[in-house]
């Protein structure tokens, strides 16, 4: 049984002119001590994934279908005290902004302290040493000196690995970890990821990365979710989908990167634009911009359907088209 699975879900946004589809039925699941990547441009749908799965989408937006479920039980229905509840101690969450979660007005060893107080049941002497602790393992230095410092005495970076340490102090099952790394230079970056992969072994936490980055996918992910308009497009093991992209999204994706093996004069670009959710087309969303389009794309939307190693929502990987293309 996966640690967590995500079926058919959909979340929507009444406005004034109609209702806006952000996620139309997607489904993944998550199995337990596994990094999913889940990778796109800005739009996509990523973050609000996320947010979705942890009670936290922002008004109006809803959850329209589908159901969430974790350890076997559905928490997209739970009551918001419950869901409080899970959130801190069996799901934990990395932002991309770390002073949007410290709060400025305490020092981070009381953060932390407090956290594992709440979520462990143990006392304020033992969850203060386990908060140095905690602040040894994510590379903060000196940390019995700067657990008496606030949130702003940090760099961005020691910021950011403050925020990984609250989020998996109460020993998460599950973190959702929102572009950790965006915001940092590519040295942190670097370590801020290797300590990710470190503790997902180590713990069997299972780990769902959010970005945009598909370098930062590459080294750290065992499969990725490639999301495009709300919906998954491709999803397969990382390798695979990194050397052997099915879907000509994830094809112009890899396209894009520079990478030190071939010289190119100029990177590949995706012409066009992700549609708006107020104009997403017929068929398959990605249509418009698609090099390899055909009738069929324009009027019928391509479920996930297997595509050698991965699967793609892909009409070029349907089981009539590839037989009349190999017979």
């Amino acid at each position: 049984m996966p640690l967590l699975d995500v079926e058919t879900l959909s979340v929507e946004f009444p406005t004034r002119r109609g209702v806006l589809k952000a996620l139309d039925h997607i489904s993944f699941a998550i199995a337990a001590g596994e990094v999913l990547g889940v990778v796109g441009e800005s739009g996509a749908g990523k973050s609000l994934t996320g947010a979705a799965i942890i009670g936290l989408l922002e008004r109006p937006g809803l959850i329209s279908g589908g159901r969430i479920l974790f350890e076997g039980k559905r928490i997209d229905d739970l009551p918001q005290e419950e869901m409080r509840r899970i959130r801190g101690r069996r799901i934990g969450a990395i932002f991309q902004d770390p002073l949007t979660t410290l709060d400025p007005l305490y020092t981070v060893g009381r953060q932390l302290a407090e956290t594992m107080r709440i979520h462990l049941g143990i006392s304020g002497a033992e969850a203060r040493r386990r908060a140095v602790d905690w602040l040894a393992q994510v590379g903060i230095p000196a940390p019995e000196e700067r657990i008496n410092a606030y949130p702003h005495e940090f760099s961005g970076g020691m910021r950011q690995r403050v925020v990984i340490a609250l989020a998996l102090c109460a020993e998460p099952r599950f973190v959702i970890a929102d572009e950790p790394t965006t915001a940092l230079d590519v040295s942190i970056q670097a370590q801020i990821i290797a300590l990710l992969k470190r503790l997902a072994r180590e713990h069997g936490t299972s780990v769902m990365l959010i970005t945009h980055d598909m370098g930062v996918i590459a080294e750290t992910a065992d499969r990725v979710a490639v999301m495009y308009a709300g919906r998954i497009v491709e999803l397969g093991p990382v390798a695979h989908v990194i050397r052997h992209p099915a879907h000509p999204y994830t094809e112009g994706l890899m396209a894009s990167i520079p990478t030190l093996e071939e010289k190119r004069g100029r990177l590949t670009q995706i012409e066009g634009a992700m549609p708006r959710l107020s104009a997403i087309p017929p068929g398959c969303p990605f249509s418009p911009r698609c090099p390899k389009v055909f009738a069929r794309c324009t009027e019928e939307r391509p479920e996930l359907m297997p595509a050698g190693e991965t699967k793609a929502a892909c009409w070029l990987f349907a089981p009539t088209l590839a037989e009349a293309a190999h017979g």
